[in-house]
């Protein structure tokens, strides 16, 4: 009888060629992203397909199957490495025979041509032009939603994609009261009579410099650009091909550098967590983040709780002013701190504040759902999505580029995925504050642009685990708590009290 270490072997090496594989297809996404001409989008499709067919094929293999059940039955020590990959290789191999192999294969060659329509459509503001792409995509997602299987709602299937273990009815709960404290400080900041100016960051910025600030910025994070880049897309996005080969993007306006720069900071974010994932989990189960909710905390906590806090900018301010002294030369740091976390309603979610980015976040939480279980057809998806931001924001986008056709993701068929940004949000302020407690000094060390200890306990609390834990036991490992909202909303009390004078 062949002993368990042959078998766990024999895993590995399974895994790690459909790990290539998988990295493989990400640099064609990539490079989908970033170079590709137009007219290639159909090529790309097919050989996107044909990579996620021949994944598709090995995971569905009896002979992994079996050897997973038989490693299943070895009483692997719980909680160990060991059986953390085989339950991560379980989980795959569940969701590819769940799935046809027809339908993986239509969806790889369906969104990337649907994401070349998008792109058009987008740059023309016409909604129409992409609404038979989406039409497309919502019926395909829907099949594999069925595929997958679900207990309550459909839209389950689809969001534990991305954060396991995560349901509908779990995000209702959560964002239930979220939406209704977040209504009640964007209304007592409106009823502060407190109105901050922002023109300092609307202006001519070079943006040569603005490409230089950035990767300064992110290299003083800790993103290691010897294993990564920085690059132009029309929706920034970070892409791990290894962890070895971490890249990043952003975008530039020559009318303000805000966008560049906290975009660089979120994506750096995404990254020091791809970055920093153990060594020897490298082509094998567990080279993944744990949860996108995980990963999106990084990102917003090094945008955010870091790049826009008071204690960063009292440290980066003065070389901001060198880099830009024409616009910044005269300008008082409070001016500029205000101006960096004014709250205002906007059209753009990546542009948003940190106030107002979660009604963003659930505006799409609840129109995928409402396209997913048929609730709410393609074609008044524009008018739906107007209707919800007048409701909570008292704003409505005067075109379709600003409203229903800004974000990348269901072009791509990332259905599921938008709530993760939230709970990121909530994450990233437990994982922070559980970061202070740990190192009191830490405040001090981000004034001096100093951010080894906070990125070493992150690296050893969070980031190296890759996906050994699930989401809910790598935050409570992490912070000692379960995911709570109330740490997030008394920061946002907090800061915003404090800026907006709230008593």
């Amino acid at each position: 009888m062949t002993d368990t270490a042959t078998l766990y072997r024999d895993l590995l090496q399974r895994a790690a060629v459909l790990s290539d594989l998988q990295q493989v297809s990400t640099l064609l996404f990539w490079d989908q992203e970033t170079h590709l001409p137009r007219g290639a989008a159909e090529a790309r499709g097919q050989q996107k397909a044909t990579v996620g067919t021949i994944v598709h094929e090995r995971l569905t293999d009896p002979a992994l199957g079996e050897l997973v059940e038989v490693l299943e039955a070895a009483d692997l020590p719980g909680g160990s490495v060991e059986a953390a990959a085989v339950r991560q290789m379980r989980r795959s191999i569940d969701r590819a025979a769940r799935l046809p192999v027809a339908l993986v294969e239509e969806l790889e060659k369906h969104t990337a041509r649907s994401r070349a329509v998008w792109e058009r459509a987008r740059e023309e503001r016409d909604f129409r032009a992409f609404a038979p792409e989406l039409e497309r995509t919502v019926e395909l997602k829907r099949q594999e939603a069925e595929a997958l299987g679900y207990d309550d709602h459909p839209y389950d299937a689809l969001h534990d994609l991305f954060e396991p273990g995560s349901t509908t009815a779990r995000l209702r709960e959560v964002f239930t009261p979220l939406r209704r404290e977040t209504a009640e400080l964007v209304r007592a900041i409106g009823a502060s009579g407190r109105m901050v100016d922002d023109r300092v960051l609307h202006q001519p910025f070079d943006e040569g410099a603005q490409h230089r600030l950035a990767l300064d910025t992110v290299r003083a994070f800790g993103y290691d650009l010897e294993h990564g880049r920085l690059d132009v897309s029309v929706h920034p996005f970070t892409e791990a091909m290894s962890k070895y080969d971490v890249r990043i993007t952003t975008r530039y306006d020559a009318q303000g550098f805000a966008m560049a720069l906290f975009g660089a900071m979120h994506e750096a974010g995404h990254a020091l967590y791809e970055q920093g994932i153990e060594d020897g989990y490298y082509r094998t189960p567990l080279e993944d983040a744990a949860g996108l909710g995980i990963h999106e905390s990084q990102s917003r906590l090094w945008e955010n709780l870091v790049g826009r806090s008071r204690d960063y900018w009292e440290g980066a301010f003065p070389k901001l002013q060198r880099i830009f002294p024409q616009q910044l030369g005269g300008v008082p740091l409070e001016t500029f701190y205000a101006a960096i976390n004014k709250v205002e309603p906007s059209f753009v979610r990546v542009d948003a504040d940190e106030v107002t980015y979660n009604l963003h976040v659930m505006l799409r939480f609840e129109l995928e759902q409402a396209l997913i279980s048929g609730d709410l057809s393609v074609a008044d998806l524009p008018t739906a999505w107007n209707d919800f931001m007048r409701d909570a924001l008292g704003i409505a986008p005067p075109n379709d580029a600003l409203g229903v056709l800004q974000d990348v993701h269901w072009s791509a068929g990332h259905f599921g995925y938008f709530p993760t940004y939230t709970l990121g949000n909530l994450m990233s302020v437990q994982l922070f504050e559980a970061a202070k407690a740990a190192h009191p000094a830490l405040a001090q060390e981000i004034r001096e642009g100093r951010f080894a200890t906070l990125l070493g306990w992150l690296r050893e609390n969070v980031h190296r685990h890759g996906a050994r834990y699930l989401p809910d036991e790598l935050l409570k490992r992490a912070t000692g708590s379960e995911l709570d909202a109330g740490p997030y909303l008394a920061y946002l009390r907090r800061k915003y009290g404090e800026i907006y004078a709230l008593t």
